[in-house]
């Protein structure tokens, strides 16, 4: 079966004067012609017509695929592949570009008419989050804000204050601020590492990042690393960043009503084999396995990493003293208790 040249063209959705340019250069020459001078195509000319469309796809020019198909060989399934590939990049694009329309609508801009300053700004933090992130990185991200947001908005403020003060890195508060930084950051990347790692360098070297959408600004960022990189150094001796990984969360709240109702206990002078302290006790093991994940070796190395360095226990969600009478309440909770937490 042969076709016209506006057979072709119609069938393809092609101009007929593509087609012709295509016979001219000679990218695409019909292997016939009729009695009346009129272009004849064969089956091997359409196929080698949808390799030179599926290449022009990729952003080919034309000169280099009148180079590639110099040979005149054009297997159908190298075809067919290379138009995989090309719609594969088109979809991977469209994707890309859909999610951070999509981020930009729900996200950047919501509650607001944007301003032209509001479209500047979420362009240059989109590309510039476009350089460490892919859309569903960032998607991942900005959906799991609303896990940190509200402990998020209130350590920044608490970090702040420490500033002010000019605490040391290592002064207790700023350390038991420093537990809770890494500790919800780690949630909110759902204990992936390298994501973590990467949006802290973002913040390092990015400035129009910093300050921006409740994130904190450079200063603060190096005031707690410096205070972080202390404890990460301790816990790196015991722990493995598969350990890192595995740890759960537990929110700031259900320490410090922990730590609340033990004061109650000390304020009453509540022996330890009281059955309010045991319950306590159990309480905060029951705290310390979900930290853990119910993991026997993490708990161990935890207990351990506690145990061998002061300046863990210093940043303890709990005080020196809850963590004794805890400690003794366990004990009598019952002879064979499990190790008994003393990081937390």
């Amino acid at each position: 079966m042969l076709l016209k040249v506006g057979d072709l063209a119609r069938r393809t959705g092609l101009t007929v004067r593509t087609l012709h340019h295509y016979d001219e250069i000679g990218l695409l020459t019909p292997s016939g012609r009729s009695e009346a001078g009129y272009r004849l195509y064969s089956q091997a000319d359409v196929q080698r017509l949808h390799g030179i469309q599926t290449m022009r796809q990729m952003g080919l020019a034309l000169s280099d695929i009148g180079s590639l198909l110099a040979d005149d060989v054009m297997a159908p399934e190298r075809i067919i592949g290379q138009q995989i590939r090309a719609l594969e990049q088109q979809i991977n694009q469209a994707t890309e570009l859909r999610a951070r329309l999509t981020m930009l609508r729900d996200g950047l801009m919501a509650g607001a008419e944007p301003d032209m300053g509001n479209w500047l700004e979420a362009l240059a933090l989109m590309t510039t989050y476009g350089k460490y992130f892919s859309s569903a990185e960032l998607k991942q991200i900005f959906t799991s804000w609303s896990l940190i947001e509200a402990d998020w908005m209130i350590v920044k403020d608490l970090v702040r204050d420490a500033m002010d003060r000019q605490l040391p890195p290592d002064a207790p508060e700023v350390q038991a601020l420093a537990y809770r930084w890494m500790a919800l950051m780690l949630y909110w990347m759902g204990g992936d590492l390298d994501l973590l790692e990467r949006w802290g360098h973002m913040f390092r070297t990015e400035p129009s990042t910093q300050g921006r959408n409740h994130a904190p600004p450079g200063d603060m960022i190096a005031y707690i690393e410096t205070a972080i990189k202390l404890r990460m150094a301790l816990l790196e001796k015991y722990l493995t960043p598969d350990d890192l990984r595995r740890l759960g969360h537990v929110p700031h709240t259900r320490w410090a009503a922990l730590e609340a109702d033990v004061q109650q206990l000390l304020a009453h002078a509540l022996p330890p084999h009281h059955p309010d302290a045991i319950a306590a006790a159990q309480h905060w093991n029951a705290l310390f396995d979900q930290l853990t994940g119910q993991n026997p070796a993490l708990r161990k190395k935890l207990i351990t990493a506690s145990a061998n360095e002061p300046l863990l226990q210093v940043g303890s969600p709990l005080s020196a003293p809850v963590r004794a009478y805890l400690h003794a309440a366990l004990a009598c909770a019952t002879p064979a208790a499990p190790p008994q937490p003393t990081l937390c």
